[in-house]
């Protein structure tokens, strides 16, 4: 790019769009919706300023993604205009370049509409649409230059894509989608802890807080369903979790195993709810959801593909996206993947040190290549040649 030029590498996920400049260490990262509070009804918090709410309980949301794909273009402007403002970060679209990021299997429709509003309505001077975990696949081979192939395993707030790469290209037909992310483990925590204890259906701000503070991946799923049986200290899965009130607690917490409850505190009881939630994302049909696990996905990807590719996709498998932070995924994950291997090939499975902004740092390196413009469609190719070109320059 020439030198007056600024690129912002954006990565509008369902849940959290990650923000920054290339010249940026860490992106900004701002809840992708706009939230309604049943106490002020008539104010409405865009991105991260739910945190100025006095009580967060009942917080509702309007998403301009659903099922995985952006559909309320009316939410998702506010929110883009939100964080190109002076407040977030004071783009001027006319003299920078953006990277944004869509999912797999995207409609051409949406693609299109994306084009438009980037060029037609906020005049950036020039584009680049890709997919997140292209971008986290092109940060591990510049990382790792002697690994010529790697597995993306993104698992979001939707779904969880598993897609493998060679040479930094994708091999789009052997992507797999399973239809389980991070709003459905809510959710089914949400129904769980209401049949269980306490109505908290409308409470998906403070359940979504206490899955990502107290669930866990299990490594032995029957042997702690046992434990989580016992009665008295035996039962060392139990815990209390104290809710939020919004006065003196501004965000619920889990306490130890020996402490108690005090009088004051709204405490929920979490047993095996605590692993058998994360289950869900290795064995879907926990929740009648008829599809492969992640393990077993991950095996039948790489099945897909040439065999002088196999044994290195088992050996630079990378996860991200905010289920990989549960405790114990990962090994779990490695554990599952090297049953079902063959057993001449290695398997290795690499956690990010940040597995949510691993596909904006890739971004970030994408935008320093020396041939980055190349990937780009400027605002008067788009003039001149209109989607046609976006559709032969995008690889998505």
């Amino acid at each position: 790019m020439d030198s007056t030029s600024k690129v912002v590498i954006l990565d509008n996920g369902a849940y959290s769009a990650k923000i920054g400049y290339s010249t940026d260490s860490e992106p900004r990262s701002i809840q992708n919706c706009i939230a309604k509070a049943k106490s002020e009804r008539r104010k409405q918090f865009i991105g991260n300023q739910y945190e100025d709410c006095r009580d967060l309980s009942g917080l509702y949301y309007l998403l301009p993604f659903q099922k995985g794909y952006l559909v309320n273009w009316d939410v998702q402007r506010q929110i883009w205009e939100h964080v190109f403002s002076k407040d977030v970060n004071s783009l001027e679209p006319s003299e920078t370049t953006m990277v944004i990021t869509e999912p797999y299997f995207n409609f051409s429709a949406i693609q299109e509409s994306m084009n438009e509003v980037f060029f037609e309505e906020y005049k950036f001077k020039a584009l680049h649409r890709t997919n997140a975990g292209t971008l986290s696949a092109y940060l591990q081979m510049t990382d790792k230059p002697q690994e010529q192939c790697c597995l993306v395993v993104e698992s979001g707030y939707s779904f969880t894509h598993i897609a493998p790469y060679h040479k930094g290209k994708k091999v789009s037909s052997a992507i797999r989608r399973i239809n389980v992310g991070g709003k459905l483990l809510t959710n089914h925590l949400k129904e769980i802890l209401s049949y269980r204890q306490l109505h908290v259906m409308d409470e998906t701000y403070v359940i979504n807080q206490v899955k990502e503070d107290a669930c866990f991946v299990s490594s032995q799923f029957m042997k702690d369903m046992e434990i989580s049986k016992l009665k008295g200290p035996e039962n060392t899965i139990v815990r209390d979790y104290v809710l939020p009130d919004f006065q003196q607690i501004r965000r619920g917490y889990m306490k130890g195993q020996d402490s108690t409850a005090s009088s004051t505190e709204q405490v929920i009881r979490l047993n095996n709810e605590r692993f058998a939630v994360p289950e869900v994302l290795f064995n879907p049909s926990d929740v009648s959801i008829h599809e492969m696990g992640i393990p077993e996905a991950i095996v039948y990807c790489i099945g897909l593909v040439q065999e002088d590719m196999r044994p290195h996709l088992f050996k630079n498998i990378i996860l991200t996206g905010g289920n990989s932070l549960f405790p114990g995924f990962k090994e779990r994950v490695e554990r599952d993947v090297r049953a079902m291997a063959p057993l001449d090939y290695e398997v290795k499975v690499t956690l990010p040190e940040n597995a949510i902004t691993h596909s904006w740092q890739g971004g970030k390196k994408l935008s320093q290549k020396d041939d980055f413009s190349s990937m780009c469609v400027t605002k008067k190719e788009f003039e001149e040649h209109g989607q046609s070109i976006c559709q032969e320059r995008f690889d998505v």
